[in-house]
């Protein structure tokens, strides 16, 4: 975005908003992880520029609303990208981007940018540390009852899990697939250990 006011201006906002205190997964940590996956997988890009603007948004606006979230980072993105000289075609395009992190099984064929930003996104199911980020995302949700909780987890983890491929540029398969498939399963099994039998 340059070094103009405006983009400083945007820069510290940004950092603001990922450091909300009410944040425990959706936080600087989660921002510098997938920029850094961005960067791993940026040769699958076709507008890296708006792949690494749409990681920045894409959790900009976090008050554990999904769907909401995102429609409100992507209109923050809207907003504010202009302001700062970014071209309209790559505002759009970042805008499009963060949308497409409400629901990743929506992702389509061919669609190189979106494929990106969703399997970085998504890498920390496939890495080191996946029960620390299992656990601070019931802490994100420490307002909901343990039954809805666990209840609404496990839908979330069969619908990705039910998809043929979480990861949709061959370098991040490669890299996430297997394991992220593991671990996902291990945490369904604990989360519905025991209600099996009930229907």
């Amino acid at each position: 975005m340059g070094g103009s006011a405006a983009s400083r201006a945007l820069g510290a906002e940004l950092i603001a908003r990922w450091s909300e205190p009410h944040r425990r997964y959706h936080d600087l940590a989660h921002l510098a992880a997938v920029l850094d996956a961005v960067d791993e997988l940026a040769g699958e890009a076709q507008d890296l520029a708006a792949v690494r603007l749409a990681a920045w948004f894409h959790d900009a606006v976090y008050d554990g609303r999904p769907g909401w979230d995102e429609e409100r980072s992507a209109q923050l993105a809207q907003s504010r990208l202009s302001r700062c000289g970014v071209p309209a075609t790559r505002v759009a395009e970042a805008a499009r981007l963060v949308r497409l992190t409400a629901a990743h099984d929506t992702l389509a064929d061919g669609d190189a940018n979106g494929a990106v930003l969703c399997d970085a996104d998504l890498a920390v199911l496939g890495r080191p540390g996946y029960e620390a980020y299992a656990a601070a995302i019931r802490q994100e949700y420490a307002h909901v009852p343990d039954d809805l909780f666990r209840a609404g987890r496990a839908e979330v983890l069969r619908r990705l899990l039910a998809t043929p491929r979480l990861y949709r540029t061959a370098q991040a398969a490669g890299l996430w697939e297997e394991r992220a498939r593991a671990n996902m399963t291990a945490e369904l099994a604990g989360l519905t250990e025991g209600q099996g039998s009930a229907g």
